[in-house]
């Protein structure tokens, strides 16, 4: 079991759930357990809402089903996006060149202090600040 605060994107969360890939699914599933079952996981309030819209609109999950998987999720700590994360994930975008929305995935697992970000989206091994992004398929 993972000793450290580990934090999900939303594709990861969604590769739990798509089975066009089960190879990253597997992975995904298996991580995700780990986590939960450790209390070391970590979301954010913008990975549900992200992943609600991906897996009804790309994965075509039907909105009850995406509720009960939210549900099973939720089990992870959840962050709640405040002002003030919104204000810093504004200045690490400006700072690391980020999208807006990867620098509040990254400001959220700041905030959660996690020290791994596993993401698809950020390039693997690097570290912004305290938190290193991992990506868990390669």
């Amino acid at each position: 079991m993972t000793s450290k605060n580990v934090f999900f994107d939303t594709n990861i969360l969604v590769y739990a759930f798509d089975r066009a890939a089960k190879n990253k699914q597997e992975i995904a599933k298996a991580i995700i357990a780990e986590a939960m079952g450790s209390g070391k996981g970590q979301i954010s309030t913008q990975v549900l809402q992200e992943f609600y819209v991906v897996a009804t609109k790309k994965l075509g999950i039907e909105p009850e089903m995406a509720l009960t998987a939210i549900e099973s999720i939720s089990a992870l700590n959840i962050i709640t996006v405040s002002p003030e994360m919104i204000k810093e994930a504004v200045r690490k975008q400006t700072k690391f060149g980020l999208s807006f929305w990867d620098a509040l995935i990254l400001q959220a697992a700041e905030t959660s202090l996690a020290s791994i970000l596993y993401t698809e989206d950020l390039n693997a091994g690097q570290k912004y600040g305290f938190v290193e992004t991992v990506n868990p398929f390669t």
